[in-house]
C-alpha cells in the first residue's frame, strides 16, 4: 500500500503502488551538494513490478525524472515538477559471476568495485573512483582512471515508459564521451559488466592507488558534485579554468575548488542558483580567455525560482 506521507490527495497514478510516495518532498538532503527544492511527488518503488505499475499509470503529459545517487546533479531551487523516481534497495543487488558482475541500478559504483575485488575479478577497479550508482554510470558512460562503462558493459536492462523491460547491448546504447542513447522516459534497471580473473592483491593495490589519487587531488570530503565540466577535445577542463583565473572563484556560498578547480563546492550556505551561476560565470571567462566553450558534465534539472533566473540560465545552457 502506498504511504503518501502527506495530507495531499493521492493522484490517479498512485493507485496500486506499494512503494513510498511523498508529496512536496525535499530533494536537497538527497543531493551531494545539499541544495535544491522539492519534488512535486517523490516515489521510491518497492521493486521492478512496482515501478512498472507507476509507469503504466502515469500520463505521458506528467513530467518524469529518475534520480540515482544524486552525486552529479544540481536540483534547482524551484524543485522538480511532476514525479521523481528514486531507485533504492530493491534495485541494488550485486551478483558476481565467473567473468563479470550483474549490478542493480541503485548499487553504488564503489560497492560493485568491492564485490569484484573480493572475487578476484579484474577490470572494474576504476569504478571505485567514480561517485554515484551503476544506473547513472550507464546513463552517462561514466569513466575515470583509464576506463569507462562503454569498455566493460555487456548489456543493460532498461524499463521503457510502458513498463516493459528491454535488454540493450553496448552497440544499442551508442556510447560516446559521457553520453548514452537511451529511449526517452526510460530508466536503467541493471547492467552486466565484464571482468577477468585476476590477482586479488594486485586489484586491491590498484583500488588503493585510485583512492590515494582522489584524496590527493580532489575535494572528496566537501559538498561537491564531481567534475563540473567535460574535458573538451585536446584539453583538460581544469587547466582551462585555472588559466582563466577561476581557481577559488566564489559566487554566494559556492566556490570553484582551490584543490581541483573543475569541482564546485557548497561552502555551507550555497543555493543551487549560486552553483549554477558560478558555473556559467566560469564558462564565460574560459570562453573569453581561450575560445573554448565548456560543456556541463553535472546535470542541472528543475525549476528556477523566478523568471529572471530562468532567462539567464537558458542563455548560458549547453546541449
Amino acid at each position: 500500500m502506498t504511504a503518501p506521507d502527506s495530507t495531499a490527495p493521492l493522484p490517479a497514478f498512485a493507485q496500486n503502488l506499494r512503494g513510498r510516495l511523498k508529496a512536496d518532498a525535499p530533494l536537497g538532503p538527497r543531493c551531494w551538494f545539499r541544495t535544491g527544492g522539492s519534488a512535486d511527488w517523490l516515489f521510491i518503488p518497492e521493486d521492478q513490478d512496482d515501478l512498472a505499475t507507476l509507469l503504466r499509470n502515469l500520463p505521458d503529459t506528467t513530467p518524469l525524472t529518475f534520480l540515482g545517487a544524486c552525486s552529479n546533479v544540481i536540483v534547482r531551487d524551484g524543485g522538480l515538477e511532476g514525479v521523481v523516481v528514486k531507485l533504492a534497495r530493491g534495485f541494488a543487488d550485486v551478483i558476481v559471476e565467473q567473468d563479470g558482475v550483474i549490478a542493480g541500478a541503485a548499487a553504488l559504483d564503489i560497492t560493485v568495485a568491492e564485490h569484484a575485488a573480493s572475487a578476484s575479478l579484474d577490470g572494474l577497479a576504476f569504478l571505485s573512483g567514480i561517485p554515484g550508482s551503476i544506473g547513472g554510470a550507464v546513463r552517462m558512460n561514466a569513466g575515470a582512471y583509464g576506463s569507462d562503462i562503454a569498455t566493460v558493459l555487456d548489456w543493460a536492462e532498461i524499463m521503457r515508459p510502458d513498463g516493459t523491460v528491454q535488454r540493450l547491448t553496448a552497440a544499442d546504447l551508442a556510447f560516446a564521451y559521457r553520453h548514452t542513447e537511451l529511449p526517452e522516459r526510460s530508466v536503467v534497471l541493471r547492467a552486466r559488466l565484464r571482468a577477468t580473473p585476476g590477482d586479488a592483491a594486485h586489484i586491491r593495490q590498484r583500488m588503493d592507488e585510485i583512492k590515494a589519487s582522489r584524496e590527493a587531488s580532489q575535494p572528496v570530503r566537501a559538498r561537491t558534485g564531481g567534475s563540473t565540466f567535460r574535458n573538451p577535445d585536446g584539453h583538460k577542463a581544469w587547466a582551462l579554468i585555472d588559466e582563466a583565473g577561476c581557481r577559488g572563484l566564489i559566487q554566494g556560498g559556492a566556490q570553484m575548488s582551490e584543490k581541483h578547480c573543475n569541482f564546485m563546492l557548497n561552502l555551507g550556505t550555497a543555493t543551487s542558483t549560486d552553483l549554477e551561476t558560478l558555473g556559467e560565470t566560469v564558462r564565460q571567462r574560459v570562453l573569453a580567455h581561450s575560445g573554448v566553450d565548456l560543456h556541463w558534465e553535472i546535470k542541472r534539472i528543475g525549476r528556477h525560482t523566478n523568471a529572471r533566473q530562468d532567462s539567464a540560465a537558458q542563455e548560458g545552457q549547453t546541449s
